[in-house]
């Protein structure tokens, strides 16, 4: 029951915060701003919803085509592998051919890897497996892509990206949580497969909507991808927030998937071989617990940003998901300390996915943005390979975890250094901004 208990306490503290971000931060009145707001979330909900759909029951699909827990550790592992290798490439387009196209693109690919689904084959299990990751890389670097260049070109204020990015996590939160109710509902009805079309269905409306509500924007059209790739790289080299940027993401996001695949096992009361399980965890319960804590991080983001900035506050928070990911190594097999771990670091991705968004929209040049964003999945996705092909115990992958995080928050430090000794903060495709790069410490001297 704790975990149905603490949902109801978790949408408790929820709904307070985000009601005092309601009375304590001011509202936006510009009515532009409003429907550029609404034009946004709209098609990005929905695109995140077409995933969090398929999220739930793609291993019981897999087992109920017969396939071996080899071949289903096989079909995961080329989706992560695709996204490093094929959604780089695919993504980098989109500063190229355009955001909103690749956007639409993603949708399309998303679509066919659920129609691969409806095939109790092997092979084309695992060309939809190709599909997805590379609709996955889309998924995270596109949108904000267009997401940031947009609401530079109309001309908003620049504070108002994070409020914007904030209050995406928490609709993304709240879809993850509808998703996962109705795929069980289709799920029961008509069988596994039912949560796919669903979200082919989603999909294909995320497309038709951004087709007619966003408009076309594009980073340096002028060169090839090669040369887009080489220019990301250069960026990357000369700006070191960049690169701190690229390492955090790197490590906290590798940390928080394979949080994903071990959270189950380790709130799983322990029994001895051959014993029977005593207890099974109530899985969709302590979904949605882990949703509202991250809904609750993205309102303290909100709040945060009122008082300082993510360069400074977000040293600490990982250093708090650094401690709350090694509950489990300290404290084995006791349920309720690592339970509220595990909030504790969902607390902490709610406000670390704003919090990367806004900074990567202020430093990364605008001419290769979707192209770094993607090359900062290469190491992501490697790293995830890496855990998954070894057989790793439970203590030594959470370990791993924590020192990902405590490595993140020494990157921060260094992006919090070199923030506040650099003449101009803000990334700028202007001469000036290689010059100012200049000015910065060198990683010896920090």
């Amino acid at each position: 029951m704790v975990f149905v208990e603490s949902f109801y306490v978790l949408v408790g503290v929820c709904a307070v915060l985000f009601l005092y971000t309601r009375t304590a931060i001011p509202t936006v009145e510009d009515r532009n701003f409003q429907s550029f707001q609404r034009t946004y979330l709209v098609v990005y909900l929905l695109g995140a919803a077409g995933d969090w759909m398929q999220g739930p029951h793609v291993y019981a699909l897999y087992q109920s085509y017969g396939m071996t827990t080899h071949q289903i550790e096989q079909l995961f592992v080329a989706g992560f592998g695709s996204s490093m290798v094929f959604g780089t490439v695919v993504g980098s387009f989109a500063d190229k051919i355009g955001r909103r196209t690749n956007c639409i693109l993603y949708g399309i690919l998303y679509s066919l890897a659920c129609v691969t689904k409806h095939f109790a084959n092997f092979w084309i299990l695992m060309v939809g497996r190709l599909l997805g990751g590379v609709a996955t890389s889309i998924l995270f670097s596109a949108f904000d892509s267009w997401l940031v260049c947009e609401h530079n070109a109309r001309g908003f204020d620049r504070d108002l990206l994070g409020s914007m990015f904030s209050l995406a996590v928490l609709g993304n939160s709240v879809v993850a949580i509808s998703a996962g109710i109705v795929a069980q509902v289709f799920a029961d009805r008509f069988g596994f497969v039912a949560p796919f079309d669903v979200s082919a269905v989603l999909l294909i409306v995320m497309c038709i909507i951004a087709v007619f509500t966003w408009t076309e924007n594009y980073g340096d059209s002028s060169v090839n991808l090669g040369r887009s790739l080489i220019n990301a790289m250069k960026a990357i080299r000369k700006d070191r927030k960049i690169l701190c940027l690229g390492l955090i993401q790197s490590l906290f996001e590798g940390a928080m998937y394979t949080f994903v695949l071990e959270w189950t096992p380790a709130l799983t009361p322990a029994t001895q071989p051959g014993e029977t399980p005593k207890e099974t965890i109530p899985h969709g319960w302590i979904f949605a617990d882990f949703m509202v804590a991250v809904m609750i991080g993205s309102s303290l983001f909100k709040i945060l940003c009122k008082f300082s900035t993510p360069e400074s506050f977000m040293r600490p928070v990982f250093f708090i998901a650094a401690l709350s990911l090694s509950v489990p190594i300290f404290m084995p097999g006791q349920q309720a300390p690592i339970f509220l771990g595990f909030l504790t670091f969902e607390v902490c991705v709610g406000m670390f996915w704003p919090a990367l968004s806004t900074l990567k929209g202020k430093y990364v040049p605008e001419e290769t943005r979707a192209t770094v964003y993607n090359c900062f999945r290469i190491p992501l996705n490697m790293i995830v390979i890496s855990i998954l092909l070894q057989n790793l115990g439970m203590s030594l992958i959470f370990k791993c975890c924590s020192g990902f995080l405590m490595v993140a928050c020494l990157a921060q430090q260094w992006v919090y250094s070199l923030a506040t000794t650099s003449d101009k903060p803000t990334a700028t495709s202007s001469p000036n901004h290689e010059a100012d790069e200049t000015k910065q410490p060198l990683i010896e001297d920090i």
